[in-house]
């Protein structure tokens, strides 16, 4: 699948959650027992916030040798592995007609209480003025032309400095949000 030449934020679309929630009983249905939590992580699961349109879910399982011994179940709807470089979990990617619209990390279940993305967005959740301060760093770079490889570094600084608060908040240390090995 080939990368698109720029980044596309668009304002938050009230279709998100319903889009998430038939894909998560899509993939429960696939790969039944596989999965013992599934929710949507990233900026399209915070009402209101500008997102590129792809809906992140985060999955845990027991042991990630589970999800790959069930890669053909997750096949059969579409997820296909992707490998970005990402250490800690395994990725999938959905497309729909050549364009991104999905991608599942697949973590260990004793990671899940820490997961970074989890944290974030339940805190952007909560806290309207850093989601937004994240919405307008998120729509400058897109309208800066920057390139989706670039993307996320680029805003980088914010998420950690938003996810180091967010973490605190709850007691935890801060934790690189920069995953890529």
């Amino acid at each position: 699948m080939p990368e698109p030449d720029s980044v596309h934020i668009v304002d938050y679309r009230p279709e998100w959650p319903a889009r998430a929630a038939g894909t998560i009983g899509a993939l429960h249905k696939a790969a039944p027992g596989l999965f013992v939590e599934i929710e949507r992580v990233g900026s399209t699961a915070v009402p209101g916030l500008a997102a590129k349109p792809v809906i992140d879910l985060m999955a845990a399982v027991h042991d990630l040798a589970d999800a790959r011994s069930r890669q053909a179940a997750l096949a059969a709807v579409d997820f296909h592995p992707h490998d970005n470089g990402m250490t800690d979990r395994l990725l999938y990617v959905r497309t729909e007609r050549r364009v991104r619209s999905h991608i599942l990390h697949v973590v260990t279940l004793a990671s899940w209480p820490t997961r970074n993305q989890r944290i974030l967005r339940d805190y952007l959740r909560t806290h309207p003025d850093d989601a937004a301060r994240y919405a307008r760093l998120k729509q400058a770079i897109a309208a800066a032309g920057t390139a989706p490889g670039e993307y996320t570094q680029a805003k980088t600084a914010l998420v950690q400095e938003l996810t180091d608060r967010a973490r605190a908040q709850l007691g935890l240390p801060p934790e690189p949000v920069w995953e890529k090995g």
